[in-house]
């Protein structure tokens, strides 16, 4: 199906035209599992890698189309924004160098987008989430071109009936408020698929479900997002909030998110979650089909169900089913939609012979997962791995608990492995791929962690700009090795970009840690309150969090020198505050925000997006950055080289 035929659905004839495919696409499944036309019997993998474009600062760029016109080559295709691609590995059968082809495939195709990155200066980066990626990066403008897309934004945005609201509480909180889709696009990932049979498809989905949370755990590579420190593998909280379509005011029902882990195991069939699926979710696009299954089915063709296709590629279940054609025959495949991009990939294919390895053997190991564990005990670890990575609390099948590191290091390690060889994977493979877990539980050091513990060492000399782009910059340079990340040394401070990358726009050094108050509050507290933190400015906001005013240690003086806060009569904030504030926004660029300074004689500007206020740059501001300038060329120091070569 081409992309430029999916129209938006509104409802009418155009609905109703398409859901009688859909329903026939399933009866069609149906009578195809019945008698027996599913291909059975053989086991493939593949994948789909997702990747993000960078500039020549580490920063997300939009290259994407010219990066596919430079490419010429079908194995790559688009994403929801103009900084990501995509592309697809060929299928293999399960056995023998299949894994070890699948890593050489990858290695091959980034190399192919770093070349033609090369000729702008940019950077290709595996990565779960970007670290500095901003929200000035998210705007449609930044959308790829392509009417499927905005056909998405639109019926979401129709669906929820309002702006997406996020939070997201880790080490730090993160609360954003946007008018579009495009968070999604903050995620990327790397889809392994693993077909199997139809008769084995339900207990084989099962297993894929319990055994989310110690790949997820294992695999964690995004726990950064806008520079807050939330879930290990933030994707999996993002994702689920940035394709809600639930209005938030439906607080009293039961409303099932687009992005699920389920809610019950599978009993029989692939049917099972198909028919869920339409029976919960509406409806996002249509397109013309020129197919009946039936009539396809009735010439001796294998249909292509392609509105089936079409609404579950709608649905993000972090295991979802798949139908699709190989070779003339169809199949069924099982869709890991929980592995992060990165750090590296051998990383990448670590992880997916861990799934695959666990896939394959779990079952044989347990039986049937329904009597071995409750589903919510699966959910409950899938997202408790997330948040917490390696030492988050998991039940396993056995009745045994632990850390997820535990018990992967007891049990699932050994069964994986065990698995892999038993399914005639080459010896040096099952070696290669599982050394990597080993040594990864063992030293502790997923992606995840190694960004924290980096982001922590760089300490807090650096401005949270800084940071972020130094962990970019290392971990492309890291990549392009292919060494594990559990033997990558922590970023350091000589790898971030130039001060010029990092002091482009206020949002990279302004104070978002402000001290406020209201109006209705009484001018002795705001004295207190610059006493005690060594303030010269604090804002004043409304209970929306709303920019009203602005006191300044200017004006407290010549209250003091007036003899007003002497007076018996206290006097509220609003009375004294500056009304007329001058303010910028979280993109303003560094230079018209010194100018802005200059011109209007003032020492400070608040920082409001939207009327919201979200922070603060004062005149000490650029004292700092001015200092640390200056000693650098008194004591001769230069920028590293390729931030020389990048200025």
């Amino acid at each position: 199906m081409g992309e430029h035929d999916v129209k938006g659905m509104v409802g009418g004839d155009q609905l109703r035209h398409f859901m009688r495919r859909l329903l026939g696409d399933v009866r069609a499944l149906e009578k195809m599992l019945d008698e027996g036309m599913i291909e059975s019997g053989i086991r493939r993998i593949g994948a789909e890698q997702e990747l993000f474009l960078l500039d020549s600062s580490y920063r997300p760029a939009p290259l994407a189309m010219r990066a596919l016109e430079r490419l010429n080559d079908k194995r790559f295709t688009t994403e929801l924004a103009q900084f990501n691609l995509e592309f697809n590995l060929e299928p293999r059968v399960f056995g023998d160098d299949c894994l070890g082809k699948m890593e050489d495939d990858i290695v091959e195709l980034v190399d192919k987008v770093r070349e033609v990155l090369a000729e702008d200066k940019g950077h290709v980066a595996l990565a779960g989430i970007l670290p500095t990626l901003q929200k000035s990066d998210l705007g449609l403008d930044s959308m790829t071109p392509n009417p499927r897309y905005r056909i998405l934004n639109d019926a979401l945005s129709r669906l929820r009936g309002g702006d997406y609201e996020f939070y997201i509480k880790g080490q730090d909180e993160f609360i954003v408020k946007h008018d579009s889709v495009m968070l999604e696009a903050c995620n990327t990932s790397f889809q392994v698929h693993f077909q199997v049979g139809p008769e084995e498809f339900a207990k084989l989905y099962n297993v894929a479900q319990v055994v989310s949370a110690p790949v997820t755990a294992l695999a964690a590579n995004s726990p950064l997002l806008f520079g807050k420190r939330l879930w290990h593998e933030t994707r999996i909280a993002l994702l689920e909030q940035s394709i809600d379509t639930r209005p938030t005011r439906h607080h009293m029902r039961d409303l099932n998110p687009r992005v699920t882990f389920g809610t019950k195991w599978i009993d029989d069939s692939v049917l099972e979650i198909f028919r869920e699926d339409i029976a919960r979710f509406r409806l996002l696009f249509a397109t013309e089909l020129d197919e009946d299954p039936f009539e396809a089915l009735a010439a001796g063709r294998v249909p292509g169900l392609k509105a089936l296709c079409l609404h579950n590629g709608t649905v993000y279940r972090w295991n979802r089913p798949c139908y699709g054609i190989s070779e003339g025959r169809p199949h069924l495949r099982i869709e890991n939609r929980v592995l992060p991009a990165g750090p590296t990939p051998a990383d990448e294919v670590a992880n997916a012979a861990f799934w695959f390895g666990m896939m394959a053997g779990v079952v044989d190991a347990y039986g049937d997962m329904r009597e071995k564990m409750n589903f919510d005990d699966a959910r409950h670890n899938f997202f408790a791995a997330a948040r917490h990575g390696l030492d988050a609390p998991m039940t396993w099948l056995d009745g045994k608990s632990g850390t997820v590191r535990e018990i992967i290091e007891s049990t699932l390690l050994p069964l994986s492995r065990e698995a892999l060889t038993r399914h005639g994977i080459r010896p040096q493979d099952v070696d290669r791929y599982m050394g990597i877990i080993e040594d990864r539980v063992a030293t502790r050091r997923t992606g995840a962690s190694w960004l924290l513990q980096s982001y922590s060492e760089l300490g807090s000399s650096l401005t949270a700009g800084e940071k972020l782009s130094a962990l970019t910059a290392a971990t492309v340079r890291r990549q392009e090795a292919n060494e594990p990340v559990h033997t990558w040394p922590l970023a350091s401070v000589q790898e971030r970009t130039t001060w010029r990358d990092n002091y482009l726009k206020v949002s990279q050094y302004m104070t978002t840690d402000l001290i406020t108050v209201n109006d209705g509050e009484l001018i002795d507290l705001v004295a207190s309150v610059m006493d005690w933190q060594h303030l010269r400015h604090v804002p004043v906001e409304d209970n929306e969090h709303r920019l009203v005013g602005l006191v300044t240690r200017r004006t407290m003086m010549r209250l003091l020198g007036s003899g007003a806060l002497r007076d018996e009569e206290p006097v509220p904030v609003s009375q004294i505050m500056e009304r007329d504030v001058i303010t910028v926004t979280p993109d303003t660029l560094t230079l018209d925000a010194i100018r802005l300074m200059g011109e209007k004689r003032i020492s400070c500007l608040p920082v409001v997006d939207g009327e919201k206020l979200v922070g603060i740059i004062t005149e000490r501001d650029f004292m700092d950055i001015a200092r640390d300038l200056l000693a650098d060329k008194l004591r001769g120091e230069e920028p590293p080289a390729e931030a020389q070569a990048a200025e």
